[in-house]
């Protein structure tokens, strides 16, 4: 029989550094900054696209939305997968995925196969994020490691967002669009041999090799329907069969998918983690919160090319405020939890982003950068920063090692699918407003200025939502199992 290994991450706690433990690290930020990136990092190129390989907008809307799509509704079967097959293993998969489909898009000569890159890159993608957060919770106790590992992750991956807009400008413009895809296959390729090398698998010694495959059907097709009847109300409304369908048939998908896990001897989701306090109420604030976040970058990219004429590069650097203040944030975070309650620096962080975008939403068409962005840009991604950290430590524990997976699945699939819905809403919103200042007279930038306003007033609306929601998590020290019990500090695992 062999010996249970140390905790990984226990050298971390009495200042010896474990190879493992680096590697563990680095990989998972590696694979998250990546992940993030690719979200933005296309945008930019589309109309370069558009040009190249003679898109319609139904087709061009399909390059950022196959990704999306895929990505969403993939999430939880890979963090469930990272949880029976192993993390390493898992992630040497989803990254493998994600480079081949990079390498793919970026050679693509006929939209199909640009578009056909982007569902595989988003297959990989989700099944590559969910495992980034499980090798760092499975890495790392729960406590201090554990959460500054979680808020380098954080810094790293939100970062990745900010820098997609002017990575994505830099190489079009200087390269062309192929390179936005492309330069994955280089860092996809290093990563993957250092992680190959360095990265120790670890998995739970008592989880069987078997994959609950109705449910890892339902969910992934119910979740992607949902994505997709979302990603379906910008170009047809909310009201619009071709919306409404999908979404409704998700939601059926959903409930049909709870009612199997409840009857699986091995489920895909466990419903017994719905009732780790922790787990639900953490997951719930990052859906709600995720409503609103997804709006800084989106509405701020607009109204620097649209309203203040900036260059995609321009805007692109014009994020890098909000690159260092989450940054700053993210690692401010784990040194404040020491000190401050992790559900009262959450509000703290919420407020502050509340306070950021309502201070955004008095934007107009006469804005400036110094005047009008980089205040409420500080405020905003600051509260951002010091919000994730401390709610992803809080998501992922009193959970057992085994099911770790599982619970980073659901964060990320919260996170996103939050997202992607509150940037529907908020852009249907934008629009109306933008359509009714037109229709009173508005000039073109005024109108866009107003309707971009709108959306960060709303936005706000939804954080301030989900900071109340704060109240619901428990108290440091009493997140409990089922049952009541008190969760674990760590559990001990084996080497494979």
């Amino acid at each position: 029989m062999e010996k249970p290994t140390p905790v990984p991450g226990q050298a971390a706690e009495t200042g010896r550094r474990e190879p493992a433990v680096w590697a563990a690290l680095v990989a998972a930020c590696a694979g998250q900054f990546l992940v993030v990136l690719d979200v933005s990092v296309v945008n930019v190129a589309l109309p370069s696209v558009r040009r190249s390989l003679g898109l319609d907008e139904s087709g061009l809307q399909w390059v950022a939305n196959a990704y999306t799509i895929t990505f969403a509704g993939f999430m939880l079967l890979g963090g469930r997968a990272a949880d029976l097959f192993g993390r390493k293993q898992v992630f040497l998969t989803g990254l493998g995925l994600f480079t081949a489909a990079s390498l793919a898009g970026g050679l693509a000569q006929e939209p199909w196969q640009l578009i056909a890159a982007r569902v595989v890159q988003g297959v990989g993608a989700a099944v590559l994020a969910p495992s980034t957060l499980t090798i760092l919770t499975t890495s790392f106790p729960e406590g201090p490691a554990r959460v500054r590992a979680i808020g380098l992750w954080t810094a790293v991956g939100t970062g990745g967002g900010a820098a997609g807009g002017l990575v994505g400008g830099l190489l079009t413009d200087a390269l062309g669009w192929r390179w936005v895809l492309l330069i994955n296959v280089p860092v996809g390729a290093l990563v993957l041999a250092g992680t190959a090398l360095w990265l120790t698998e670890r998995r739970e010694r008592a989880v069987r090799r078997r994959l609950d495959l109705p449910g890892a059907v339902l969910v992934t097709a119910s979740v992607g329907a949902v994505a997709y009847g979302i990603a379906q109300t910008e170009a047809h409304g909310w009201t619009d069969s071709a919306s409404l369908l999908p979404l409704l048939g998700g939601l059926a998908g959903i409930a049909a998918f709870t009612a199997v896990e409840a009857r699986s001897a091995e489920p895909l989701m466990p419903l017994r983690l719905f009732r780790v306090r922790s787990v639900w109420t953490a997951n719930t604030v990052f859906f709600v919160c995720g409503t609103g976040f997804f709006a800084m970058w989106y509405f701020m990219s607009l109204y620097l090319q649209n309203v203040l004429g900036f260059s995609p590069v321009e805007a692109g650097c014009a994020f890098l405020p909000h690159t260092l203040s989450i940054i700053i944030g993210s690692q401010l975070a784990p040194r404040l939890m020491n000190r401050i309650e992790p559900r009262t620096l959450i509000a703290v962080g919420g407020l502050l982003a509340v306070a950021g975008f309502g201070w955004q939403s008095t934007m107009g068409a006469d804005g400036t950068f110094l005047r009008t962005v980089l205040g409420p840009a500080v405020l905003m991604s600051f509260g951002a920063g010091l919000l994730m950290t401390p709610l992803a430590s809080v998501a992922t524990s009193g959970v057992a090692a085994g099911e770790m997976g599982a619970v980073s699945g659901l964060v990320n699939t919260a996170r996103t699918v939050g997202g992607a819905l509150g940037l529907s809403i908020l852009a249907t919103a934008a629009a109306d407003r933008i359509a009714s200042a037109a229709a009173s007279g508005a000039a073109g930038p005024e109108a866009l200025a107003d309707g971009y306003a709108y959306a960060f007033r709303v936005a706000a609306c939804f954080l301030l939502a989900g900071t109340l929601l704060v109240a619901l998590l428990p108290r440091a020290g009493t997140a409990s199992r089922p049952g009541g019990k008190p969760a674990e500090a760590a559990r001990r695992v084996v080497s494979t």
